[in-house]
């Protein structure tokens, strides 16, 4: 009997599928156009398509696994809930004042967005928890039945979140609060703030359980009704929603906590890139995850994706843990211009989908990365895959002016525009590499998305990098990474204290009580797990900083112990030096957080596909522009066509079904046993 897992990676774009048989291995895939006014109907009709394409049962499925844009879009697009806020007396205003930060530092007429829930949305109540717990002013039955009545009065009201200060150390005011609105309105949704970031800093906390409540009704009718119409198609599949964090969370979860996959996709990028290199040995990747609109970039160390515990979505601050991914607005639809200063800029404005770039014929005029790209002879004039032709004179058309402004040539204008886009992307590595302590020239660059291939080799050398691995399918590893992930669910406590053998009673009792969860959340979700694991980690910091590092302990397959005192405090020095090249090992630390993160393996199966064979022979010559010194003579390799041991001196254009690949003249690619591509270059 056949056992499928499904992956299914909803873009703005295209809807894409990856398909793996656990018992044999044979992996396929499939793409189909968006619906982004109703995200299920691609997913439905994506599915049976998979399943009539590759001959799949579709009983035969039994896990389905969902990476979702409907929480980032509804924040984008501010489509959600009309929400309302519970919080202390006296702190109305907390979401509004926030860290009193401009959203740009040198403009001072932008303004932060607008809370999501206006101010005669926020109600106080009478209630005072102290900083150690204690109930300074007691929450009165009367007081709750008052906030009760204001929400009944506006009728308009969806969903409601719960923030009371210092709740995160004694919930029992907002459990009160939540069950008595549960009571009394059961058609309003409730977010708890001490249930969805139990951590200390009122406006993050704060900011992010109204962000849940905003997001609850929308998402939670999306997933019901998608589970339900999955159910039709694939009767026998699980289905797993992908987190931030990179794992999977059942539906039940999702709907209870969709502030959880505000960056889903992406961080199933990171995922299935972390599954690519290992499966070719390589442990340091560093992502280039390049799209129409924007690029996303992710350090990947010994395998594990970097992780950030607070993140800032199209201005709305989140603090949960999640992989940590950098954007930048440049991809292939970035549209290049001259500015004021008579320099030319290239994004974050994007052409997008529609229009989209010039030489895609549907519209489109402004010059565009992709435009330059088809001058330069990289993108080739007929896609792999038959779908889209390429005009090369509307995008000579679109790049004109610019070259006309600036007194150059076509081709110099087109490689000054991927000159800058390659500028962006690199700023983007910068963050989450050399500024985060890692020399990049020490990873390798794995480049995925539509147009990761075409730059990836000018990334490389402007980082001084010299080695990049292409994935077998890059423009669907983000559908890849989901059929990889596992269960997975993060316990945090608060526990701040000095780190010192005769203080660590508390902080151990802290431990104890989230490893009991920990055990509970296994017993539950995780029976049929094929493995286990539990990592241990602290938010640490010296004694009167502001601001902790996050610093992993210790792991375990069945459980882990709480270090000793001087073990905790050599594991923060060598994370603090590693951060900041400098330590002070006399210095006084303490804990801020205990976190658990537990993990419960997935049946994947190893990929098998049926590999090429035979000797691969160019498809067709063009000229390519690589540098100012003029065009080369250029074969174009069918990726299909390249088995196992494949060795291609540069210059070369390899293309495939999802993306295209650019081996500029002082570059060697081979194909490896695994069927990635390494690139190897001269000079980094």
């Amino acid at each position: 009997m056949e056992n499928w897992i499904v992956g299914c990676d909803v873009g703005g774009t295209f809807t894409d599928f990856c398909a793996r048989e656990i018992t044999t291995g044979r992996t396929v895939i499939h793409k189909r156009p968006s619906t982004p006014e109703d995200p299920s109907r691609a997913v439905l009709n994506g599915l049976r398509e998979l399943a009539e394409l590759h001959s799949i049962d579709p009983a035969s499925i039994e896990r389905f696994a969902h990476g979702t844009t409907v929480a980032t879009n509804a924040l984008l697009q501010r489509r959600g809930a009309k929400v309302a806020v519970i919080t202390t007396r006296g702190f109305r205003d907390l979401l509004e004042i926030g860290r009193q930060a401009r959203p740009l530092i040198y403009d001072l007429q932008a303004d932060s967005p607008a809370p999501l829930a206006g101010r005669q949305h926020r109600f106080e109540i009478e209630e005072r928890i102290g900083p150690k717990g204690e109930i300074i002013r007691p929450l009165t039955d009367e007081a709750i039945a008052a906030v009760i009545d204001q929400i009944r009065a506006q009728p308009e009201i969806e969903a409601v979140a719960i923030c009371l200060i210092f709740s995160f150390i004694n919930p029992e005011h907002e459990r009160r609060i939540a069950d008595a609105i549960s009571t009394a309105l059961p058609h309003v949704f409730v977010s708890v703030s001490s249930e969805v970031q139990p951590e200390f800093r009122e406006f993050e906390r704060f900011s992010t359980a109204l962000i849940n409540a905003f997001l609850q009704p929308e998402v939670s009718r999306y997933m019901a009704r998608l589970e339900s119409e999955v159910k039709t198609v694939a009767p026998e599949a699980e289905f797993g929603i992908f987190q931030s964090s990179g794992g999977l969370m059942n539906v039940g979860r999702a709907r209870e906590f969709p502030v959880r996959t505000a960056l889903s996709g992406p961080a199933a990028g990171a995922v299935g890139a972390a599954g690519s290199g290992t499966s070719s040995g390589i442990g340091g990747v560093i992502t280039l995850d390049i799209g129409g609109t924007s690029t996303d970039v992710c350090l990947i160390r010994e395998g594990k994706t970097g992780m950030a515990n607070t993140r800032d979505i199209s201005g709305f601050r989140i603090r949960l843990p999640m992989v940590d991914i950098h954007t930048v607005g440049a991809g292939g639809g970035s549209i290049a211009q001259i500015g004021a200063d008579g320099l030319m800029k290239v994004g974050p404005e994007s052409a997008g989908a529609v229009p989209g770039p010039a030489c895609y014929a549907k519209g489109g005029t402004l010059p565009t990365v992709s435009d330059a790209n088809v001058i330069l002879g990289r993108l080739p004039i007929q896609l792999a895959g038959g779908g889209l032709t390429i005009d090369r004179d509307l995008a000579v058309r679109a790049v004109t002016p610019i070259a006309q402004k600036l007194g150059i040539s076509i081709e110099e204008a087109a490689l000054g525009i991927i000159d800058i886009a390659t500028a962006n992307m690199t700023r983007a590595i910068r963050v989450v590499s050399i500024e985060r302590g890692y020399d990049p020239r020490k990873f390798t660059l794995m480049p995925f998305g539509g147009a990761g291939g075409l730059h990836a080799a000018d990334v490389a050398k402007s980082l001084g990098m010299t080695r990049i691995i292409v994935p077998r399918a890059p423009g669907i590893l983000c559908a890849e990474g989901l059929i990889l992930a596992d269960l997975q669910e993060d316990f945090v406590a608060n526990c701040r204290g000095i780190v010192a053998e005769d203080q660590m009673d508390k902080l151990r009792a802290e431990f104890d009580g989230l490893l009991e969860k920990a055990r509970e959340w296994l017993a539950q979700e995780a029976q049929d797990a094929a493995a286990q694991s539990i990592t241990l980690g602290f938010d640490m910091r010296y004694f009167g900083q502001n601001y902790e590092l996050a610093v992993e302990v210790a792991s375990g397959a069945d459980t882990v112990a709480c270090p000793d005192a001087a073990t905790l405090k050599e594991a923060f020095l060598a994370e603090y030096r590693r951060n900041y090249g400098h330590c002070d090992p006399e210095g006084t630390v303490e804990t801020v957080n205990v976190r658990l993160r537990v993990t419960a393996q997935l049946a994947q199966g190893e990929a098998n596909g049926a590999p090429p064979a035979g000797t691969p022979e160019p498809a067709d010559h063009v000229r390519v522009w690589f540098d100012k010194s003029g065009p080369l003579d250029t074969p174009i390799y069918a990726r299909g066509t390249l088995p196992s041991g494949t060795a291609i001196a540069g210059p070369a254009i390899i293309t495939q079904l999802d993306s295209t690949t650019v081996v500029p003249p002082d570059a060697e690619i081979r194909v490896d046993h695994a069927l990635n591509m390494i690139m190897e270059l001269a000079n980094g």
